[in-house]
Formats: structure tokens, C-alpha cells, sequence
């Protein structure tokens, strides 16, 4: 199991929100946000090079976040994904700029459904090796159903064996946000860890609610070590009180190769 930071920009800055509050259809005063840096996304990404935190990933929440996520991506090439807004017209721009491969969701899951087709034009542009699907979601009539934009929107789409295993033939992992628990630092959702380690036949990063190692043990645990996990809001870079230091000390111990 790895870490995998993140750095996630938000109106030009890197800030930390509660997921479930961030809504086109509500005023900026609904918005909670946890921390909000003064400081470059660069700043952020130089740490995670000089800690070697491969695989992390650059989220524009919303448009006009563009140049900030170059600049983090610019800031170590090779060492980052960037999700947000990713389409095949853009794809290519990210690319270039650094990341080792791109996130993509709501182009893919549109109108409530999976747009296969969509899914060919993009592997058009974006090799397989070099993509990754967001399958982040929320729990509904005991099912998790994957939600996009910005996890305003439920789908249609549920989280399966049958269709993870079909997706796998499209990307290089998959990056899953609980959307319910995402910012609130109260507890990993275990549930979801669980079927993300019976299902999912590739990588897998979870996302949501992690407060501190012990939550990194649980992941580690009920994962069986084959998914990775995001820690945003908990960490004392990012506000919290968990120390980025202790967080890169566990995932050494972990990774010694």
C-alpha cells in the first residue's frame, strides 16, 4: 500500500473543502473549506518530489484552475496525475505539462450513463497506460453509485465487479473519492475499502475522511495492501494534525524497494 498526496486547487489556490458542499446550485457561503494556502501549487508538488510520493494527484475543482495545475505539474514532471475538466481536447495539454497520466470522469459518465464511446475517442488521444477513472461515489439505496461533477450528480452507473473489470480494459487504475465522508475527517468509509479490494482488477486509490495512521492501518488491513489511499485535510501541511512527516515515515516502511 502507498500514499498518494494530493493537491487539490480550488479558485487559482490549493485548498482543502468538504466535498459534499461543493455545489454549482448553492452561493460560495455553502462552501466549507478546511484550509486554503497562500503558497503555489508548486510548493506542494517540490515537496512530494523530494519525498519521491509517486502517483499523487493535481484536481482542478471547477474551471478556471488551469495554470495552477500546470504550475504543480510543471513543478515535477512525471510525477503527478491531473484530473478535473479532462476531455480529449485538453488531454494532451496536461500531458505535456508533466503529468504521468490524466483523470477523467464526468466526460465518460454523462447523462447519468457510461459513454463508451467516448471512452474509444479518448484512448485515441490518451494512452491506456496514462488514464485514469475516477469512480468516486456516494452511497444510494445501499448501493454506491458513482457520482461526476464535482460529485454534484449521481449516475446510474453502481459500483460492480462486471464493471470494473470492463473499465480495467480501458485504464491504468482507478481513483474512487468517498463523497460522503471526503474533507470531514471523521473515518475511512471500511464498506467501501472492502469492495475496492474484492472488485477492482486493477490499482486503486482511495479517498475520504482520513484522520490519522491508525485510519492508514485500516485501509492497509481491509485492503490487503493492494489499495493505496489520499490524505488531504488531516495533514498538518494542509491544517490538520497529522504530521505529512509520520504519514511519509509509515509509507517508507511500507515501500522499502
Amino acid at each position: 500500500m502507498r500514499f498518494r498526496p494530493c493537491i487539490d486547487i480550488h479558485g487559482g489556490k490549493v485548498k482543502q473543502i468538504v466535498g459534499g458542499t461543493l455545489s454549482d446550485n448553492r452561493g460560495d457561503g455553502a462552501l466549507v473549506t478546511n484550509f486554503e494556502s497562500d503558497r503555489p501549487p508548486a510548493h506542494f508538488a517540490a515537496i512530494y518530489k523530494e519525498e519521491n510520493l509517486r502517483g499523487g494527484h493535481v484536481i482542478m475543482l471547477g474551471p478556471g484552475n488551469e495554470e495552477a495545475a500546470v504550475n504543480a505539474l510543471s513543478a515535477w514532471p512525471g510525477g503527478m496525475h491531473a484530473g478535473g475538466g479532462i476531455n480529449p481536447k485538453n488531454a494532451k495539454r496536461f500531458l505535456d505539462a508533466g503529468a504521468s497520466h490524466v483523470i477523467v470522469t464526468s466526460y465518460v459518465f454523462c447523462d447519468g450513463v457510461i459513454r463508451w464511446e467516448r471512452l474509444d475517442e479518448l484512448l485515441g488521444v490518451v494512452p491506456k497506460e496514462r488514464l485514469v477513472l475516477d469512480l468516486s461515489c456516494r452511497v444510494s439505496e445501499g448501493d454506491y453509485v458513482i457520482v461526476t461533477d464535482r460529485w454534484q450528480k449521481m449516475t446510474k452507473e453502481r459500483l460492480s465487479k462486471p464493471l470494473l473489470e470492463r473499465l480495467s480494459t480501458y485504464c491504468d487504475e482507478f481513483l474512487v473519492h468517498a463523497a460522503d465522508v471526503e474533507g470531514l475527517k471523521r473515518g475511512v468509509d471500511q464498506t467501501l475499502v472492502r469492495l475496492l479490494a474484492d472488485i477492482s482488477p486493477i490499482p486503486a486509490v482511495y479517498a475520504g475522511g482520513v484522520r490519522d495512521l491508525g485510519d492508514m492501518d485500516v485501509i492497509d488491513r481491509l485492503g490487503g495492501g493492494r489499495i493505496d489511499a489520499t490524505v488531504g485535510s488531516s495533514l498538518d501541511i494542509f491544517g490538520g494534525s497529522l504530521r505529512f512527516a509520520d504519514v511519509v515515515a509509515w509509507h517508507r516502511a511500507r515501500n522499502l524497494t
